[in-house]
């Protein structure tokens, strides 16, 4: 009888170790009704983009992306909770990678990736500064009260980048684009404190010829 007590215990023991090693290491996140994340504003963006939501992209959990979340999870196979879990994100196209790193730096590692491909679709084909430039705009808004304090607050705000619109932030990204990404978040700002730029022989906006010049770098215009 002790020898079987022995026994067990030394199970448990074992089993115990190798659970504690790594449960520290692969950590899941989800996302409920009322959550407020960066991520939300990619949900929405798809979500929209598939006939799913109709309201407006502001990165938050509320109702009319509660509905739309049960609505692409029924329709996809995924239990229909409201909860977006691994399995939801992945059906997305939005699959999280588990790593050992600390949030800090995993939120570091989707502003490098969600503004490479807003530098990708606002800015290719432009020199390598104006792309640069692109990403110091979309940073230099997040510092500015006027705007969303995110990264993807700012990319998403509703009508604020073509790319958005059209759907060129999913176009196939190319190398420079995250080089591009990683040296304005790095601090490299060639559009010179800029907040607006534009593309004068594409742009039909009037109101954004009236902001004062700051540079011109390639096909565009940085602005204040």
């Amino acid at each position: 009888m002790i020898v079987c007590l022995i026994s067990i215990f030394l199970t448990y023991s074992y089993t115990y170790a190798i659970v504690g090693e790594y449960s520290g290491i692969v950590k899941t996140e989800a996302y409920y009704y009322g959550s407020r994340a960066d991520i939300i504003y990619k949900v929405q963006y798809n979500l929209k983009k598939w006939g799913y939501f109709k309201g407006e992209i502001d990165g938050i959990y509320g109702y009319q992306t509660y509905t739309a979340v049960k609505s692409f999870q029924s329709k996809n196979g995924l239990k229909a909770d409201g909860i977006i879990g691994d399995r939801t994100l992945a059906a997305l196209g939005l699959a999280t990678k588990a790593v050992s790193s600390s949030s800090s730096n995993n939120t570091n590692n989707q502003n490098v990736d969600l503004l490479a491909r807003l530098i990708n679709g606002e800015a290719r084909g432009e020199p390598y500064e104006g792309q640069v430039a692109v990403g110091a705009v979309v940073l230099n808004r997040v510092r500015n009260p006027e705007f969303p304090s995110t990264v993807a607050g700012v990319i998403y705000q509703p009508g604020a980048f073509t790319a958005i619109v059209d759907g060129q932030i999913n176009a196939k990204i190319e190398p420079n684009s995250i080089k591009a990404a990683r040296d304005a978040l790095n601090g490299w700002d060639p559009s010179g404190g800029a907040i607006y730029y534009y593309n004068p022989a594409k742009t039909t906006n009037k109101w954004i010829w009236s902001r004062p010049l700051i540079k011109i770098i390639g096909k565009h215009r940085f602005c204040r």
